[in-house]
């Protein structure tokens, strides 16, 4: 039977600076990242973005806006795992600059979109930076490359 993980992922840019608020995991899916999670039973989408953001960076975020959906679907096992994602600017508190996931810090987009990272997440900037799509579908498997198609 096939399985199905359900996770969120915030993108949290400060107004002033223009800057985001990326994470450099070490624990899993290595590389730059925007902080988020897995949902926990009885939880929403946003409450889980909320909890998981507040967990790994301390602040408390809130007016979030969802950015749409990646979809990928392993096509050996046929396994899937879903990542709901948001953006906010509205944030309170002091950030935490390192948790068990990785260290937290401020860059620009552009040194985002340069940094080197092994887990693909620059690749999900177009939802979030982009009104026009809503979804993105990618295919794995352990043996192939994956590519993510915007929708």
């Amino acid at each position: 039977m096939p399985k199905t993980e359900h996770t969120t992922m915030v993108m949290i840019q400060d107004t002033f600076t223009g800057k985001v608020l990326v994470q450099d995991r070490v624990k899993s899916w290595k590389g730059l990242s925007f902080p988020g999670g897995h949902l926990e039973d009885g939880e929403s989408f946003y409450d889980c973005a909320i909890r998981e953001v507040k967990e790994e960076t301390g602040l408390d975020i809130f007016n979030l806006k969802s950015c749409g959906i990646i979809h990928w679907m392993n096509n050996q096992t046929f396994d899937r795992y879903l990542v709901f994602l948001y953006k906010t600017t509205d944030y309170t508190g002091e950030l935490i600059a390192a948790c068990e996931e990785g260290n937290n810090f401020w860059i620009t987009i552009d040194e985002f979109k340069a940094a080197p990272s092994d887990n693909g997440a620059v690749n999900y900037l177009p939802i979030f930076l982009d009104d026009t799509y809503n979804e993105a579908f990618g295919s794995w498997n352990d043996d192939e490359p994956w590519d993510l198609v915007y929708k």
